[in-house]
């Protein structure tokens, strides 16, 4: 690591702390030439591969660009939004590799927006899995009446009674 001050080649690290929840590592440095002291912050890149091959790194900004338009006209906020996509990006970061298909990322926003909004998950569904005739959304809407595993039968109102 260079000195942002003299630009020797070489530091030492005085401390060194987790942030982010264990996402990234803050360091505390001291250069052996001139002595001042400064900061870096290192993290882990994640890399989303899109289908043309490009490579990009993950964006929780694009995640919550793309969960928005869904959601345009709905009552959720951006605070959900914000957490939508953390969650989103925990679940990508849990999978442990450096690179991840674009897919999978859709495949991880789908769960918590439905979650979050079954209207917005219906267009942002639409969307993703490419539907392409009304059997399509209906056979989504059905999925969406059928109870998750352990739930009552009961018809979903939107609204949580735990």
């Amino acid at each position: 690591m260079r000195c942002p001050f003299c630009r020797h080649p070489d530091c030492r690290v005085i401390d060194s702390r987790e942030v982010d929840d264990g996402q990234a590592t803050r360091r505390r440095r001291s250069c052996v030439e001139c002595g001042r002291r400064f900061t870096t912050v290192e993290e882990a890149v994640l890399a989303v591969v899109k289908r043309s091959g490009v490579t990009e790194p993950f964006s929780r900004e694009k995640v919550v660009r793309g969960v928005r338009r869904a959601c345009q006209g709905r009552p959720v906020d951006e605070d959900a939004l914000q957490l939508l996509a953390h969650r989103v990006e925990e679940a990508v970061r849990a999978r442990g590799t450096a690179e991840i298909p674009s897919h999978e990322v859709g495949l991880a926003i789908l769960g918590p927006l439905r979650e979050l909004d079954e209207v917005a998950y219906l267009r942002f569904a639409s969307v993703y899995r490419s539907f392409s005739s009304i059997e399509d959304f209906e056979k989504e809407i059905a999925d969406l009446r059928r109870p998750a595993a352990g739930e009552a039968a009961e018809p979903r109102s939107g609204r949580s009674t735990g």
